[in-house]
């Protein structure tokens, strides 16, 4: 990009009155035009204290998952002529003043979607992370890799910046409601990069507060699978996608 992009944060909320403006207040205003908080139906403060800190507050009036939130921020991004969107998590895991790391690739050209790796350089703090998301979140990108055609690191981490150019591709299909809940960022990294898109990795770092600071949305089984399931249905449907092709049938739509 030749001029200075419009960027766009999004931070998707549940529940943490205690985090949130935390996670606001360090957002590199220099380098973001808009703080977007979308609130998936917080029971507390979250979104009193989200716009004392500053930020633009949409409350999607019920808990419908992350990915709904997110989605409701790229269409913001998209319908407002925005040029880049960042999210990151609204528990305060992430580092915002690591936002320019992942728009340079981009201000360069190199790439319409950066993924921040927390183990591309051994970054992470895992403090109070529990064990099966230590073994999980090593275990999704090399699933990833397989499918996708090239190796990640990390790719469960939400920490990322994408071009509303690449939002605009229709061939991506976010607006599914079975990405509403975690699957749509695993499903957004493997179909920009299953479409040829340039995709990179930044080294960031992520930490995990202490338990008394509030738990994890996620559930061990439900959740896991919700990210797992754009990969599951990559491996079942792509051999046979294969073979109708060979065919000559005509795929579904």
């Amino acid at each position: 990009m030749s001029k200075r992009p419009r960027v766009i944060a999004i931070v998707p909320v549940l529940d943490e009155e205690a985090k949130i403006g935390n996670v606001v207040r360090r957002i590199p205003r220099e380098v973001v035009e808009r703080v977007l908080v979308v609130d998936d139906g917080s029971r507390d403060r979250s979104r009193e204290v989200a716009e004392s800190e500053g930020a633009e507050v949409f409350a999607l009036g019920q808990t419908k998952g992350v990915g709904a939130a997110i989605r409701h921020g790229y269409e913001t991004a998209v319908r407002d002529g925005f040029d880049v969107a960042v999210v990151l998590a609204g528990n305060d895991k992430d580092f915002p003043e690591e936002i320019p790391l992942l728009l340079e690739p981009i201000a360069k050209g190199k790439a319409v979607l950066v993924q921040g790796s927390r183990y591309l350089a051994g970054r992470s703090e895992y403090g109070e992370m529990p064990l099966y998301r230590r073994i999980a979140t090593r275990l999704h990108p090399r699933l990833m890799s397989i499918v996708a055609g090239r190796r990640f690191t990390d790719s469960t981490n939400g920490f990322r910046a994408v071009t509303t150019g690449l939002l605009r591709d229709r061939r991506l299909g976010l607006e599914s409601s079975k990405l509403d809940e975690y699957g749509l960022e695993p499903h957004l990294l493997f179909m920009t990069t299953r479409l040829g898109y340039p995709v990179v990795e930044v080294s960031v770092r992520k930490v995990y507060p202490p338990k008394h600071l509030g738990q994890t949305k996620m559930q061990p089984v439900t959740g896991w699978w919700s990210i797992l399931r754009p990969l599951v249905s990559a491996l079942v449907w792509r051999p046979w996608r294969a073979a109708v092709r060979l065919s000559g049938e005509v795929e579904p739509a």
